[in-house]
């Protein structure tokens, strides 16, 4: 059974949310600007409060990433209640964590009923890239790189793609005070989501943290800035740059991560204002030139599931054109647009970079 719904979480009259055993699964995000408290002081207040499933330490502490859960701590509940904040691209990892979840409720003989508190998307209903292919990361829905989806459309697809009985109903975003009086970004997703810009360069960047080049996690910026040891900048070098943005030599030294404490070479993505900036594309092409530049440069262990697109794969791997590489995606861009439109829950509509 799905619902969506047009009122807060606190007005839902369900008896599992109002007399029943609730659990929330949730970020520092789900802090109501209205009320003054976070979500799951409701159910607090109410004396019907279980457990909270949170990142295990500060919201800013580097490398934090994850929400743990295990499958016994769901048993006898009557309803998990999320609020988390996606980031519009599918490697995050709170959104994966909220898949699992998804994924134990479906082994369950008796499910709790799972609500989730939409929010809306910082990175937008922009698209970038292919949906996953038969290789792809565990608890990753058959989405684009840059999905364009809120968290609760999210869900609504991957318990159609897992066959999931339970009921979902998703709270809808315009329901809540703080979509209304905050940016998307206003309170950092994760520690490496620090601010505005970040969600429009995660959709690449993210796929730098399974290479040896470092996307500045460890420093204020990260996924603005890429760098490691071994590369060495020079003016007269030819860094492939993109519509939408400039580049820059630099040098940093993250605080933590890898590279931890060494100096790093690379280069700094600056957005240009107010144009659409293709991350996956640019990363794709960056990636390229490394890998020919560079001898030490290293696809490592999950990168080819994150990318999960054997042509995109073969292009890093100079097997492929650019022309060829470029077509392709924005075919699986399309592709994917038609299927995002059957789970739309609000009147704006996803679409591709010209």
């Amino acid at each position: 059974m799905f619902s969506f719904r047009t009122t807060s979480i606190e007005n839902q009259l369900d008896r599992a949310l109002t007399d029943g055993k609730v659990a929330c699964f949730c970020t520092q995000n789900c802090w109501d600007t209205e009320a003054g408290r976070y979500m799951y002081d409701i159910f607090r207040e109410r004396g019907n409060l279980q457990m909270i499933f949170s990142p295990r330490d500060t919201e800013l502490t580097p490398l934090t990433n994850h929400i743990e859960i295990e499958a016994d701590e769901l048993k006898d509940l009557n309803a998990v209640v999320v609020e988390i904040q996606d980031v519009g691209s599918r490697y995050f990892n709170y959104t994966k964590d909220l898949f699992r979840l998804m994924e134990m409720l479906k082994e369950m003989e008796d499910a709790p009923s799972l609500y989730i508190v939409d929010h809306i998307n910082p990175a937008g209903r922009v698209v970038e890239g292919t949906a996953t292919g038969s290789l792809s990361e565990k608890y990753v829905p058959k989405v684009a790189h840059r999905h364009g989806l809120t968290v609760g459309e999210l869900a609504n697809l991957y318990l159609n793609e897992i066959g999931g009985k339970y009921p979902l109903h998703v709270i809808s975003a315009l329901a809540t005070d703080s979509n209304r009086q905050l940016m998307p970004w206003t309170i950092a997703p994760a520690s490496d989501i620090p601010g505005l810009f970040t969600c429009d360069m995660y959709s690449g960047g993210g796929l730098w943290n399974n290479t040896n080049i470092s996307p500045g996690i460890g420093t204020a910026r990260p996924y603005e800035y890429i760098g490691a040891p071994f590369i060495k900048t020079a003016a007269s070098e030819d860094v492939p740059e993109a519509d939408g943005a400039m580049v820059r030599p630099c040098s940093f030294t993250p605080a933590c991560g890898r590279y931890a404490g060494k100096k790093c070479f690379g280069y700094q993505i600056m957005l240009s204002p107010g144009e659409e900036y293709h991350s996956l594309m640019h990363t794709l092409r960056l990636m390229r030139y490394f890998r020919l530049r560079y001898p030490e440069f290293e696809l490592q262990d999950g990168f080819r599931e994150k990318l999960s697109d054997d042509t995109l794969y073969a292009y890093i791997e100079g097997e492929v054109s650019w022309e060829e590489t470029r077509e392709h995606i924005k075919v699986e861009e399309q592709k994917w647009i038609r299927k995002a439109k059957k789970y739309l829950l609000y009147d704006d509509q996803p679409y591709r970079m010209k």
